[in-house]
């Protein structure tokens, strides 16, 4: 198994990351008027934010621990992640638009091909029609923070395949019983 200090984010020496300029507005490009929340984003730096899913991206929520061995495992043996943030004890994944639509359908798809293995509690999907709370831009005490912050104006941000094979594979190594799904996607 990978260790945590893979990606240089999740060491616990290294702070939590700031969103550059571009970050930030891609992050506003998901509101409805992303100039007006770039304009009070920027005005209060560390106050979180209320964005809609669906169009700029789509958020994988998942618990902490298993949050965190997804995205070790993206970095160390994947293609990387995306964005990637803390809020309240949960990891949000970034992930591209139409993930959260699809990502269900896969892991029902992965537990019929393999009835033996542990069957993996569903992740926290959203996206068109839902809203996230992200981080502030500048970190600060409090629940939430940026692990992999936005830096760019269109950031990578993996899709529902890569996330499957990360959840499916964390889940696994930590031999988790995710078979509660009443939260799912």
């Amino acid at each position: 198994m990978t260790t945590l200090t893979s990606c240089p984010a999740l060491d616990a020496r290294t702070p939590a990351t700031h969103v550059t300029p571009a970050g930030a507005a891609w992050l506003a490009s998901a509101s409805a008027h992303p100039h007006g929340t770039l304009h009070a984003w920027q005005g209060r730096p560390t106050a979180p934010a209320v964005l809609p899913c669906g169009t700029a991206f789509d958020v994988v929520n998942v618990p902490l621990v298993l949050g965190r061995r997804m995205l070790d495992l993206l970095w160390a043996e994947g293609p990387g992640s995306g964005p990637a943030a803390v809020h309240r004890g949960r990891m949000l994944l970034f992930a591209a638009p139409g993930t959260a639509h699809r990502l269900p359908a896969l892991l029902a798809w992965e537990e019929r091909g393999a009835p033996a293995a542990p069957a993996a509690s569903a992740p926290l999907c959203h996206g068109r029609g839902d809203a996230v709370t992200v981080p502030p831009l500048a970190s600060g005490p409090g629940p939430s923070r940026w692990l992999v912050a936005p830096d760019t104006r269109l950031p990578w941000l993996p899709g529902p395949e890569a996330l499957l094979w990360a959840f499916v594979r964390a889940a696994r190594a930590a031999d988790i019983d995710f078979s509660d799904r009443r939260s799912g996607c």
